[in-house]
């Protein structure tokens, strides 16, 4: 069986699914076969395995950044928000159902063979396996059950590495708060702390580190700094809320901030553009005069479109667009786009809701999922020519009239186009850089204003690049010689038997 570490968190956003990048990208370059784990996922930013399911797009980017294909089994469980309350649950890829918080915590403990069968299975195939944990493991009214922090590590018997974010502040009181509520037998398991997001001079920190490990017991085996990295996020519940640039660059992006907005990662090719200001807004007058104006997609497509016509962001987006501006959505921000959308069997909120009228097309919600990747070259002008590579992750089918905005290599069609307003079930439509390129090229025409010819990276090249300069940076910053030491000790206790 494979060896094994856990990163745990101090707190949701502490740099758990970095490090644990970072550590499946260094232990591949020595060598090692290595493969990404979380047991428990609760993300709305997802991605399509090869063989066609579904799991959160952290472990994609691990599994990317370990130099092998994303694997179902790398995250059996993931939770999909679609309220404050529910989630859509996803078990091996699959759609499970719909739960509200308290039913799937009186049932989640029968999942665990599911975990063990997934974590066993990817063991028996690698030489070392890189846990993530979610949350923090002191959220004290969720240790019962747990099956993605402690109770995880108890189960596979993993030594934990915990993680603060010293960059939001206190990071010593987050790091001696997480271990004190932590039981005898878990803090034992931890075998070192790493302070992560660090900005300024590491001697003006080692008084506290030498304060941190007397009270604690624990080493730090690390002060990672802050990096300027572009990682895919994990999660999308509370996106980065851009405001609009002083001057500097040429186009203005908007994209709408869904509540229940899902792979946001769609657009980290624009944000990376030099031509390109790129931002999220949540209020109508946020909008601006913008060059394009994307609906993007949403866990609750029926739900938001409500949102949308509440807000008074549905009129502003009618008359913005005909008044000029070009209209993008993607997935639930294309079926938002039609006619009409009709829900019969309740499979998000139930019943019709007229949508924005701006593409001729109906959207009916029925209880499969579509997931899929796919290649196409776009059909409609003046995107015509373009080659994309992406997925589709999505609940119902849509019927559209006249011009299709992509035809994928097997022949099907994709999207509706009319006018200036385009949709598409296409994620990662970007990613290519060709349809990039265009959009740029078309956007600053129609402006008035020339831009330079550039030539746009390929996002998997820019991907790769990102997943050296980040291991680059941690390897420097970890003992990994200790790391590897205590994950040594493990292996050897769970072949020869636990105390």
């Amino acid at each position: 069986m494979a060896q094994c570490i856990m990163v745990q968190g101090t707190m949701s956003g502490a740099g758990k699914s970095l490090l644990v990048t970072a550590l499946c990208r260094i232990f591949a370059r020595r060598g090692f076969r290595v493969a990404p784990f979380k047991s428990q996922n609760m993300a709305l930013n997802s991605f399509v395995t090869p063989d066609g399911l579904e799991i959160g797009r952290a472990q994609a980017a691990q599994a990317e950044a370990a130099g092998i294909p994303c694997d179902v089994r790398m995250n059996p469980i993931l939770l999909k928000p679609s309220s404050d309350t529910g989630s859509q649950l996803i078990v091996l890829g699959e759609v499970r159902g719909q739960y509200d918080a308290q039913e799937y915590f009186r049932m989640k403990r029968g999942l665990i063979p599911t975990i063990l069968s997934a974590y066993n299975s990817l063991a028996a195939e690698n030489d070392i396996i890189v846990i993530e944990g979610a949350g923090s493991p002191a959220e004290i009214n969720l240790r019962e059950d747990d099956i993605v922090n402690m109770g995880l590590a108890e189960l596979v018997n993993a030594p934990v590495l915990l993680a603060g974010d010293i960059d939001r502040g206190g990071v010593f009181a987050q790091l001696y708060g997480t271990v004190e509520l932590l039981r005898p037998e878990e803090r034992k398991r931890v075998a070192g702390m790493v302070i992560n997001k660090f900005r300024g001079d590491v001697e003006l920190l080692k008084p506290g580190l030498r304060q941190i490990e007397a009270l604690t017991g624990i080493p730090v085996l690390g002060v990672v700094p802050w990096l300027q990295v572009d990682i895919d996020d994990e999660d999308s519940l509370a996106p980065r809320l851009t405001r609009k640039a002083q001057g500097g660059k040429a186009l203005d992006i908007a994209v709408i901030q869904l509540p229940h907005i899902s792979n946001f990662t769609d657009f980290a090719p624009l944000e990376e553009h030099p031509d390109i200001n790129l931002y999220y807004v949540n209020k109508p007058e946020q909008l601006g005069n913008p060059d394009l104006l994307i609906l993007p997609g949403t866990k609750n497509t029926m739900g938001d479109l409500c949102w949308l016509k509440e807000s008074g962001f549905a009129e502003r987006i009618v008359q913005q667009n005909a008044e000029g501006v070009p209209v993008l959505g993607i997935c639930g921000g294309f079926q938002m786009l039609g006619r009409q959308l009709l829900d019969p069997d309740g499979v998000e909120t139930g019943g019709t809701e007229d949508g924005l009228g701006l593409l001729p097309c109906e959207t009916v919600f029925t209880g499969d999922k579509t997931r899929t990747r796919k290649t196409a070259v776009c059909t409609a002008q003046p995107f015509r020519g373009a080659k994309l590579e992406g997925y589709e992750i999505h609940m119902g089918r849509t019927q559209s009239e006249g011009e299709p905005f992509c035809r994928f290599t097997d022949g099907t069609e994709d999207g509706a186009v009319r006018g200036n307003v385009f949709g598409t079930y296409l994620h990662g439509l970007f990613d290519t850089g060709e349809l990039t390129e265009v959009l740029v090229r078309r956007l600053a025409q129609k402006k008035g204003i020339a831009v330079p010819e550039r030539a746009i990276e390929n996002r998997a090249r820019f991907r790769d690049r990102q997943y050296e300069k980040l291991a680059d940076a941690v390897e420097a910053s970890l003992d990994m010689d200790a790391i590897r030491r205590v994950m040594e000790a493990y292996a050897h206790e769970n072949t020869t038997g636990r105390d």
